[in-house]
């Protein structure tokens, strides 16, 4: 169970997460006609950290996350390249799983393609026109938006604003701007046969069909990023609620854009920062960290500056896991438990309270920093890290992190040849010490000398951290 309360677009009001047997999630993906960036990375990490903070409290989720494979972007990106359509959406799906795998994401339940669903979508369509809520026109079938008396009700923007707005496409053969299609005729390929005619379906729809599909007509939370509220989001309530009689999604939980240096990322500013790029650079980790240290709800700023402070951190958190592991003694536990149980608790409810994770990682390293205070003091005791190690595994399993950890074997092998370098430093033969020290390093091992001791630890490998 959980008391998790999130900001609810629709209502535009704090909303409890009511716990059934599962949490149904259905999030918005990517469009596979380009490689992911960083913005789609920041929307992805942040669900996968609600899901994961979900499942370590006991929940069943069921996380659904579709691919939009047919698409006018996908179409001029197989006609640019003298290729298929199947061949571009194939391709970044492809580079999609690699990177975000990398990303540590958990795999979503279902991957739906918009292309496997296409009955799905007409029948929805079907259903509508039968109700007179939608309609055929010269160039495809529409959602008529008078019909709809709520529409608007998620941008809260009112019709009068939206038929004067600028995204609203013009086609003199719809009976009002504002009606969206559902099916657009087309003897191009990639098409499908309909009741209607041959075309493809509008973007909108691919969305209603596979939601209602896979989690039913009123699931828990539909996300996505913050550019999807209009007209994406708004026309999937107007379309999905028609065709059900029900309300459609419990929450509306959206994520803020990422600009590169203060300004919007774009192709034609040359500033989009793909995923690949970034984890070439940064590594997995810190990407996650920088996603997760603004609020979801807010735009962040992607600079050098803050990643390489989120880079520090990292490797403060690398010291502190090494500290407790290769610990030794007893006792002390008086001088630290509150500490570190508090830090749980404060870390839980940061995210219960509209998912804070800001504020989550304030608590997480402040028990790092209490830990190496200790650990700079010699303090720390294996009584500790059997108290401090499971919080910190948890608190690293809820954002994703992953630290690069020493097997037993490796353990072992290492503290014989630091015996072996320390004996050598006692007898004042300092080159067969260094020798030593550079066999150690070339394991990958960071040696950490303190007073009485010396420990090490394994530092991930970040190209930028050079």
């Amino acid at each position: 169970m959980t008391g998790l309360v999130i900001h609810d677009t629709l209502s535009n009001s704090r909303k409890q997460l009511l716990i059934d047997e599962k949490i149904r999630i259905y999030l918005c993906g990517v469009t596979v006609y380009d490689d992911a960036h960083i913005g789609h990375a920041r929307t992805i990490v942040i669900f996968d950290t609600l899901r994961r903070f979900l499942e370590a409290n006991g929940n069943d989720v069921d996380l659904i996350q579709n691919f939009t494979d047919v698409d006018d972007k996908i179409i001029k990106k197989a006609s640019d390249t003298a290729t298929s359509t199947d061949s571009v959406s194939k391709k970044y799906i492809e580079n999609y799983f690699e990177e975000f795998d990398a990303l540590n994401i958990k795999r979503a339940v279902e991957y739906p393609k918009a292309t496997e669903h296409i009955p799905d979508m007409i029948s929805l369509i079907s259903d509508l026109i039968t109700k007179k809520i939608a309609y055929t026109a010269k160039n495809g079938v529409y959602f008529s938006v008078s019909k709809f008396s709520e529409y608007g009700k998620l941008s809260k923007k009112n019709i009068e604003e939206l038929e004067s707005g600028s995204r609203i496409e013009v086609d003199e053969s719809k009976n009002n701007p504002l009606d969206f299609a559902l099916w657009k005729f087309s003897d191009s390929s990639p098409v499908w046969d309909s009741p209607w005619g041959s075309g493809r379906p509008g973007w909108h729809i691919e969305c209603s069909a596979m939601s209602i599909k896979y989690l039913g007509e009123n699931f828990d939370i539909h996300g996505g990023g913050r550019d999807l509220i209009f007209p994406h989001h708004e026309n999937e309530i107007a379309q999905s609620e028609s065709f059900t009689g029900k309300p459609f999604a419990k929450i509306w939980m959206h994520a803020g854009m990422i600009t590169i240096n203060g300004e919007k990322m774009s192709k034609s500013l040359g500033n989009v920062k793909t995923v690949r790029h970034v984890l070439e650079n940064w590594g997995p980790n810190i990407i996650r960290l920088f996603s997760l240290s603004g609020h979801y709800s807010k735009p962040i700023d992607y600079t050098e500056e803050l990643l390489k402070e989120n880079l520090v951190k990292w490797r403060q958190l690398e010291t502190c896991y090494y500290e407790l592991r290769l610990a030794d003694g007893i006792g002390g536990l008086d001088s630290i438990s509150s500490d570190i149980l508090n830090s749980k608790q404060k870390f839980d409810a940061a995210i219960e309270n509209d998912f804070n994770t800001p504020l989550a990682l304030t608590e997480f390293f402040n028990m790092i920093k209490i830990i190496n205070g200790l650990a700079a003091e010699e303090k720390i005791t294996k009584d500790i890290t059997g108290m401090a190690m499971p919080i910190l595994e948890y608190m690293l399993d809820v954002l994703g992190l992953k630290l690069i950890k020493a097997t037993d074997d490796e353990i072992k092998s290492v503290f014989e040849l630091i015996g072996k370098r320390e004996e050598c430093r006692k007898n004042k033969q300092f080159e067969e010490a260094d020798t030593i020290r550079d066999k150690i390093s070339d394991m990958g091992i960071h040696l950490i000398d303190h007073k009485e001791k010396t420990l090490w630890m394994k530092k991930e490998e970040i190209k930028a951290d050079t």
